[in-house]
């Protein structure tokens, strides 16, 4: 990373470097192409004055200036005088375009070839009262040439630039990199770390990345801790009594007795397992369950009728109330819903106790109420009933057969259909949970 950020800085700066080079080249020509262009003009006066006044031209004029070329050009384009050349051999100039540019304007200027020179010229021509034209040139080559000797030292600045801006982006970068750094080493120790704004976010959402996977983990850990008592219980149960009719220590009358005690172990294993086989589908976020349109009033029924029997063992009474609701869900889900918070109800009721199951509308939306008069939840455990294997009468569930994972089986299932689910109780009086489906 930091090597990347050190690049990235470095580019940035060659290439804002060169661009910055280019446009002061740029900018000096233009500026040193006018500078020319006015000591050409100067120049050009001062000779034609010379001229006006009757003065021959001669090298005693134009020696002092000898990177500039003069030449007079009569009216009819021939060559009368040139400070560089042989008038004899030049031919004639009436066609140049900074001579027709003096002949109709008065002056004139051109950057072009010279034929007769061999070499990119600077041209500047006035017209002078006797109708000849007074031509100063310059080679553009003069011009380049200061470039040239300037450029060691831009090449120099340009490389100490680099060198400064290379310090500067390792320092950039180690400033940008160090809470990051700080962060790996130290995740729960974010607070103290002297770091800049907009980097708060990310460290934010990362510290709490890693309290959801550190609060995952001991999920886990506490979940496979529960399970393996859970299993281990039933298990010796069943080792035990089998051990004891194997070994002939029990009596004929005892065998019978034994005997039950290992099916009820074994039945209450295989609900144990099921339910952690279910609640892992649950966990694993298979999304892509098939939902159709289902009447929640016609599954409550069901589920009553089916729980019936079960609640005249414990002589509670059951009943449904209320009104078809469509809701879009999962059937057998919804099944499996009332199941748990029915079975839950007639478990943790009292004897003679009663079991109201409603099912309605509030405010548009499908309402699915389950309340019992049993024993209640204190209010310092409501919170953690839908917490795995979590009981608030351990002996009471135990002795009736609850494996603790139906609650967190129904917090799922709610979960996973976008509803709402909300639990009332008060000890001794009662529990009432309500299920509120989006429509």
């Amino acid at each position: 990373m930091k090597k990347k950020i050190n690049i990235y800085l470095l580019l940035t700066v060659f290439l804002t470097l060169v661009a910055t080079l280019l446009m002061a080249v740029a900018i000096f020509h233009h500026m040193y192409r006018e500078q020319i262009v006015d000591d050409m003009q100067t120049y050009a006066e001062v000779l034609s004055g010379m001229i006006s006044s009757g003065e021959e031209l001669n090298e005693r004029y134009t020696n002092p200036q000898p990177e500039l070329r003069v030449t007079v050009i009569g009216s009819d384009g021939a060559v009368i005088y040139d400070s560089q050349a042989g008038r004899e051999s030049m031919s004639n100039h009436s066609d140049r375009p900074e001579v027709r540019e003096a002949e109709k304007n008065g002056e004139g200027y051109s950057v072009r070839h010279s034929d007769t020179l061999d070499s990119d010229m600077y041209y500047y021509a006035v017209c002078l009262r006797d109708g000849d034209i007074l031509r100063i040139s310059k080679e553009e080559k003069s011009i380049w040439s200061v470039f040239y000797n300037t450029m060691y030292g831009i090449v120099g600045i340009g490389v100490l630039m680099l060198l400064i801006c290379f310090v500067l982006s390792r320092y950039i970068t180690a400033s940008i990199v160090r809470p990051i750094e700080k962060l790996a080493k130290d995740i729960n120790g974010a607070s103290q770390i002297d770091t800049y704004e907009e980097l708060m976010p990310f460290i934010t959402t990362i510290q709490e990345q890693h309290k959801d996977i550190i609060k995952g983990a001991r999920m886990r850990q506490e979940f496979t801790a529960n399970v393996s008592h859970e299993l281990k219980t039933p298990l010796t149960s069943i080792s035990g009594y089998a051990e004891l009719i194997e070994t002939g220590i029990a009596g004929e009358n005892e065998v019978q007795r034994f005997a039950g005690e290992i099916h009820r172990n074994s039945k209450r294993l295989l609900t144990l397992i099921n339910d952690i086989i279910r609640l892992s589908e649950l966990d694993g976020g298979h999304a892509d369950i098939s939902c159709s349109e289902v009447d929640l009033y016609d599954i409550a029924t069901s589920c009553v009728e089916m729980l019936q029997l079960n609640a005249e063992k414990h002589s509670i009474k059951i009943e449904c109330h209320g009104q078809r609701c469509l809701v879009r869900a999962n059937k057998e889900m919804m099944e499996e819903l009332l199941f748990n918070l029915c079975d839950n109800a007639i478990r943790y009721n009292r004897l003679g106790g009663t079991v109201d199951v409603t099912v309605e509308k509030k405010e548009g939306h499908p309402v699915l109420t389950v309340a019992d008069t049993g024993i209640g939840i204190p209010k310092e455990s409501q919170e953690r009933v839908f917490e795995r294997f979590y009981r608030v009468d351990k002996s009471r569930s135990k002795l009736t057969g609850g494996t603790g994972l139906g609650m967190a089986i129904v917090k799922h299932i709610v979960a996973q259909h976008d509803a709402r689910i909300e639990l009332h109780s008060e000890v001794g009086k009662g529990t009432r949970i309500v299920v509120t489906f989006q429509g």
